[in-house]
């Protein structure tokens, strides 16, 4: 895999980004903040970044991606991590705290849905299952359905740009100049301007893990974002109904992205509660 260990001491953090995105989605601010206590680790999925990108000649189910941060750890030598997943990332965590226990010192879950069938139970008592449960907010869904062409480096990286400011919610405002220079770093990274689609065709079949997460000793926190559009409120809180022990902390005015303002509070409740665990 793409990607590798950055600067920092103390018991190992993975960060698992989300679909068709390079570990350099996770902002070097962030980053370096959690390497005041950690060693933090990112990679590229594969299909991004300077990873393989041969889904077409081998396709491989999204299950399998969770084995693959397993195979990073061996690769490591750590036998044990602190892991954080976003989005896709999120629900690979979920695989892993559910399948892999033994490997994780706690869980972080940001801006993703519960694998589990179990339903979120309302504050008035109300029970709603998962599939009822508020779905992608529909002016992404309708950026998603634009073909994505072709047009040169600087045309993706305007595309980009409009991506990350519908992802970032209503909230807070939207730096374009900030979200045009990490998707710039991540090209550079990368060698190339094209975006896969990999992950939106992976296999999603064998993902459902209600029973293990209801049962888990992973310590893990789930992080409540109000602006959210992929994963709404309140998935998050379903989240942390459904995973047994879980904790929940919103970080105002965040949505499905990472701009500078949510970083320093997002690090501080990673860091209490990686102390906790």
């Amino acid at each position: 895999m793409g990607g590798g260990p950055r600067r920092g001491r103390g018991a190992p953090l993975l960060m698992i980004m989300g679909a068709q995105a390079s570990g350099l989605g996770w902002p070097d601010e962030l980053v370096d903040t959690l390497g005041t206590r950690h060693h933090v680790i990112r990679y590229d999925h594969r299909d991004t970044g300077r990873s393989t990108w041969r889904f077409d000649e081998q396709p491989y189910p999204l299950t399998r991606l969770a084995e693959d941060a397993v195979t990073i750890l061996d690769r490591l030598g750590v036998e044990r991590a602190h892991v954080v997943g976003m989005s896709l990332g999120g629900m690979l965590t979920q695989l892993l705290v559910a399948d892999h226990p033994d490997r994780l010192l706690s869980a972080t879950l940001i801006g993703t849905a519960a694998l589990s069938t179990l339903p979120y139970v309302s504050p008035d008592g109300t029970r709603t299952p998962p599939e009822r449960l508020p779905g992608v907010a529909p002016h992404l869904l309708e950026l998603w359905s634009r073909p994505v062409e072709d047009r040169g480096p600087e045309a993706e990286l305007a595309r980009r740009v409009e991506h990350w400011q519908v992802l970032g919610g209503d909230q807070l405002p939207f730096d374009a100049a900030y979200a045009r220079a990490r998707e710039r770093t991540i090209i550079e990274h990368t060698g190339h301007h094209a975006t896969s689609t990999a992950h939106a065709r992976a296999d999603t079949s064998g993902m459902d893990r209600t029973a293990p997460l209801a049962r888990t000793d992973v310590p893990t926190l789930v992080i409540s974002a109000p602006a959210e559009p992929v994963a709404p409120p309140p998935h998050a809180h379903h989240l942390a109904q459904v995973i047994r022990g879980a904790r929940l902390v919103e970080i105002p005015g965040m949505g499905h992205a990472l701009p500078p303002q949510v970083h320093a509070p997002l690090a501080a409740a990673i860091l209490e509660h990686t102390a906790k665990a």
